[in-house]
């Protein structure tokens, strides 16, 4: 798949819209005659979202362009003044949710696809624009959560039950967070309290022996505020490995049980000060087969995350946050042995000030603790545990205007262990019209070695003449977009192209103390795709659709990167009748290549999610899911099952008090 010509496409695609004859591109006529097979077909893919009759649907209601997001730019800002591709997803999108987890969920933001190695408590990464799960960075409420062990967030171990909503940034963001941010940022908001006292009750069962149970209370008192989250789920669950042949095949059912609580507490010390403690808890035992044994293996996992904050309002202008943080994900194997725990401390000071209506300077400085506690650290200065620090400066500039609008980032951080790294960010946005923007963006991005890759027997041997220690994986992106947006009707389409080297690899012997392979900077990738994203309010149904079209490549090889398709994407439809909540959604994804030679073929899949809810009374309200309604059979994984047709019956009681 080659960019410009798709780059091509939404040119072709603009000259068929209704813009104003001045908005037209006078170079797109040209483009389309040199790809115009490859333009045309995408034009006519996407006529069916032409202004006037997006228009015509959309109907009175709220512009979606003034809803305030965060992530693109670590302050308050309208989506309408984002040039970044960035996906918000709501309270009630998670309520919908049956069976699935966290990745279940963000797969329906478009440029998402995850693997995981059977039930919703077993390992799982999820791919953003085809890159690594390491390369996606994500906070809970600001708290960096990572492993640096395994590389990447604990996905299975984030309860939705928590959530209160989550913006999916796609793209590179490195400038604003630092490292890890190569394909994007998924940032989860826990659940804020009302500003009455309120109470929540939710419980429910299903097939596979699952049940559910939560919990929630929040309100004012005085000065404070304060919110309360807990939540259970535990299931029988399914046999997780489906392959016989499989060495590690166990004819059993493999379960789990979550546990997890939230808290949030604020005060309001004066109109211009006010303290805010967030903290997080979670804890998972889940079930897996290992070596044909007849004994339950079980993987634990605790994952918790904290923060600290005094926010200042100094003047009409200026505004300052300033922050300490901790994150720990712990991962257990019993009765196996094994055993390694992550811990991150941040201290941060950030801010804001605005010259004028149009114009805004970000500020940030940051300190970063990285520590790793686990018995394979045999290269480090304390066998078994080590740490790194990173410090970071950035700084950003806002513009936004009547006829366009500009983000520009710069961050400079400092390693402990392979020195500086700078990164930046340009975006822009040209508005077409009141509903039209084209948007466009560069910048690169990094990831920091993990602590394991570093100081295991797998890590570069420095005493080997000619062996380096290994270097930050550094990526560079070009994105191009057009978006619509009135009312209830919203479209994007962009183009991306991320080039990603020295990426970390395990390869031959050679560089490190194992005979078994070592890790390496020897690998270069190609992430680019079409992202084509759409929803609307038509005949009382509002419809939602994405369609990513991808080329995740290894360019030493050519080959496609290991479980990623060039095609997924879904589609969902929800209505109201007779006081029923009616929905069903469409998740369809081509085939992958299991591993890096692509010589082990996943197939691909199609999956229907049902669900149904009706308010028995003001406060009561039953909900009814049915996912995987076909019982379909897929692998995300080679030889690992995903979960059957199940069932959900589901009840919340939020009393008036």
């Amino acid at each position: 798949m080659r960019v410009w010509p798709l780059l091509c496409s939404l040119f072709s695609f603009m000259q068929t819209t209704s813009f104003r004859p001045s908005a037209r591109l006078a170079f797109a006529p040209a483009c389309l005659r040199r790809f115009a097979p490859l333009s045309l077909a995408t034009a006519a893919a996407l006529s069916g979202l032409s202004g006037q009759a997006l228009a015509q649907q959309a109907g009175p209601g709220p512009n979606k362009l003034d809803s305030v997001v965060v992530t693109a730019s670590r302050t308050p800002l309208r989506l309408g003044d984002v040039s970044a591709d960035l996906t918000v997803i709501t309270r009630a999108d998670i309520d919908r949710q049956g069976f699935g987890d966290l990745a279940d969920l963000l797969r329906n933001a478009g440029c998402v696809e995850f693997t995981r190695n059977g039930n919703p408590a077993s390992a799982t990464s999820v791919f953003l624009r085809g890159a690594d799960s390491r390369h996606t960075l994500v906070l809970i409420d600001g708290v960096r959560m990572d492993s640096q062990s395994t590389g990447g967030a604990p996905w299975e171990a984030i309860p939705l039950s928590q959530v209160e909503r989550i913006e999916v940034l796609k793209g590179p963001a490195s400038a604003l967070y630092g490292s890890d941010a190569i394909g994007g940022v998924v940032q989860i908001f826990t659940r804020k309290g009302a500003k009455k006292l309120a109470l929540e009750l939710s419980g429910g069962i299903g097939n596979l022996g699952t049940a559910r149970l939560g919990a929630s209370v929040s309100g004012t008192a005085g000065m404070f505020d304060y919110a309360l989250n807990v939540g259970g789920e535990r299931s029988d669950g399914f046999n997780t490995i489906a392959n016989p042949k499989n060495s590690n095949f166990n004819p059993d059912i493999d379960g789990w049980n979550k546990h997890n609580a939230s808290l949030r507490l604020g005060a309001q010390l004066n109109t211009e000060h006010r303290l805010e403690l967030l903290a997080l808890q979670s804890h998972t035992d889940g079930q897996y087969d290992a070596f044909k044994s007849k004994v339950d293996d079980h993987s634990l996992q605790d994952t918790s995350a904290a923060r600290l904050s005094w926010l200042s309002q100094w003047s009409q202008a200026l505004q300052t946050r300033l922050s300490v943080a901790q994150a720990k994900a712990g991962y257990e194997t019993r009765p196996s042995p094994y055993k390694t725990d992550t811990r991150i401390r941040t201290a941060t000071l950030d801010g804001s000030y605005q010259l004028d209506a149009h114009q805004q300077i970000n500020f940030l400085a940051e300190h970063k603790q990285d520590q790793l506690d686990n018995s394979g650290l045999t290269q480090a200065a304390t066998v078994g545990s080590a740490e790194r620090t990173q410090t970071g400066l950035a700084l950003g500039y806002l513009w936004t205007g009547a006829a366009f609008d500009a983000q520009v980032n710069a961050r400079h951080d400092d390693d402990s262990q392979f020195g500086g790294v700078n990164t930046g960010t340009l975006g822009l946005g040209v508005k077409l019209s009141p509903a039209w923007r084209l948007v466009g963006s560069v910048g690169n991005a990094f990831r920091a070695p993990t602590l394991y890759q570093s100081f295991s027997d797998y890590g570069p041997k420095l005493s080997i003449p000619g062996v380096m220690a290994l270097e930050p994986e550094k990526g560079r992106n070009v994105e191009v977009g057009i978006k619509f947006a009135a009312g209830d009707s919203d479209a994007s389409a962009t183009v991306y192209r991320n080039h990603i080297n020295n990426l970390i690899v395990f390869g031959g012997a050679g560089t490190c103390n194992s005979s078994f392979g070592c890790y390496q900077n020897v690998t270069r990738a190609q992430l680019q795709g079409l992202s084509l994203a759409a929803s609307t309010q038509l005949a009382g149904i509002q419809w939602r659709a994405s369609l990513d079209l991808q080329a995740p490549k290894d360019l030493a090889t050519g080959n496609m990167l290991a479980r990623r398709a060039s095609k997924f994407g879904t589609i969902s439809a929800q209505t109201q009748l007779a006081g029923f909540d009616f929905g069903a959604a469409v998740f369809a994804s081509g085939q992958r290549f299991d591993d890096a030679a692509n010589k082990r073929p996943l197939g691909g899949y199609a999956l229907l999610n049902l669900n149904a809810a009706y308010a028995l009374t003001r406060e009561l309200k039953v909900q009814l899911n049915l996912d995987n309604a076909f019982n379909k059979d897929y692998q995300t994984a080679l030889d690992y099952a995903q979960a059957p047709r199940t069932v959900f019956l589901g009840l919340r009681y939020s009393p008036a008090l």
